[in-house]
């Protein structure tokens, strides 16, 4: 299949531009990778998968975001379930892996907008069979998808739960309004009594819940910067495409070739910096994450590798952020045109970056390193959780 997506991503990058400003919707282009085979990459061996390395799904994660980064970031859910489903007991999981083999793509699903940090999204057993019903918002994938993952209450329980995209009961809703990553389908998805089939619920594995978490946690927001080192590439490849053909330099009368001007250069050599930059970060990282999960790292060892990946969250962007910026000094007025969109790169790394603030991750990393406090996500003045000053990142 290596060939195939080869095939695919070379074909389907020209028309990125064109698909942003018309907002046509990835439908078409999705159904071609599931029919490569992208969603089952990762399925282990035993239940007749042919798994590749994390590193080598993210390395393809990128390149996906290099020809279109609204379609690798659809992706992220579906990646992010997989590997979940790694960490389940073999007879939980084979009825998912059953499906992802057969094509099926997963969206997810699982913020909600309320003043509190309280699930609405609730399973009602009181009909005899559970039913779900509530709002979702930034519903990334779901648009697309045959199944929806999403967080749910049941009874007082909070449960990962995954229910048919294709009930009655299920209506998504293009109303994303972000200026960038049109196509993700990031909008709102309401479920209304769509029933909860038995292996819908997951068991709730508990051997290493906080090993588990951060593993999951890092592999969601390791996608993320994927996608971004996508765009680094492809705002690299698009602005040597813009600049190549140009015959004239601004204030200089004349046939001056901008190719041939050092100022471009130097702006052109700054973007491929940054591009190969963060894919290599981004690729150090997968491959440390693969290792731990294959060799059933501890939650201190996954921990740690977390906090590479919030690391990450703070470099990255701000590498790409600044590059997708300095690309307009290679053009004059002329690169601001619809036409090379070449906007669209820094509006889409700015989107990205935006869905878990950067400065929030940094304070976290600044405060554990001082003060030993793990970072809860919660209000601030809420109980903290400390770890013993040994432990902290950079002790020993």
């Amino acid at each position: 299949m290596t060939s195939a997506f080869d095939e695919f991503v070379t074909r389907v990058g020209p028309g990125a531009p064109e698909r942003e400003r018309e907002r046509r919707l990835l439908t078409a282009e999705l159904a071609e990778l599931r029919a490569i085979g992208f969603g089952t990459w990762r399925v282990p061996a035993e239940f007749g998968g042919s798994p590749l390395a994390l590193e080598e799904q993210f390395a393809r994660l990128i390149r996906l975001s290099v020809a279109d980064a609204s379609l690798g970031h659809v992706w992220r859910g579906h990646l992010a379930f997989v590997e979940s489903l790694r960490l389940q007991p073999a007879d939980a999981a084979r009825p998912w892996f059953e499906r992802i083999l057969a094509g099926d793509f997963v969206g997810n699903a699982q913020s909600e907008r309320h003043a509190t940090a309280h699930l609405e999204t609730r399973i009602d057993r009181a009909s005899g069979r559970p039913l779900l019903s509530g709002t979702k918002y930034y519903t990334t994938g779901s648009i697309y998808a045959d199944w929806i993952h999403l967080a749910a209450l049941d009874g007082d329980d909070r449960v990962a739960v995954t229910v048919s995209a294709h009930h009655a009961g299920v209506r998504s809703t293009d109303d994303w309004d972000g200026f960038g990553q049109l196509l993700t389908g990031s909008g709102t998805t309401v479920f209304d009594r769509v029933p909860v089939a038995g292996d819908g619920i997951l068991p709730s594995v508990t051997t290493d819940a906080a090993a588990r978490g951060a593993h999951l946690g890092s592999v969601l927001q390791l996608a993320l910067i994927a996608v971004i080192a996508g765009i680094a590439q492809r705002a690299l490849d698009d602005t040597i495409a813009f600049v190549t053909p140009r015959r004239r330099t601004f204030g200089f009368a004349g046939e001056t070739l901008p190719r041939e001007d050092p100022l471009v250069q130097l702006v052109v050599g700054e973007l491929s910096v940054a591009a190969a930059t963060v894919r290599r970060l981004v690729l150090s990282v997968a491959a440390d994450l693969g290792a731990a999960s294959d060799q059933g790292a501890t939650a201190e060892e996954f921990r740690e590798i977390q906090f590479e990946v919030f690391r990450l969250q703070e470099i990255v962007p701000r590498l790409v952020l600044e590059a997708t910026t300095r690309l307009f000094e290679v053009g004059g007025a002329s690169a601001v045109g619809t036409g090379p969109a070449l906007d669209r790169h820094w509006r889409n790394v700015r989107t990205i970056a935006s869905h878990n603030p950067v400065i929030q991750r940094t304070r976290a990393l600044g405060r554990f390193a001082l003060t030993g406090t793990l970072p809860e996500w919660s209000a601030p003045a809420a109980e903290e959780t400390r770890t013993p000053r040994y432990a902290r990142v950079g002790q020993a």
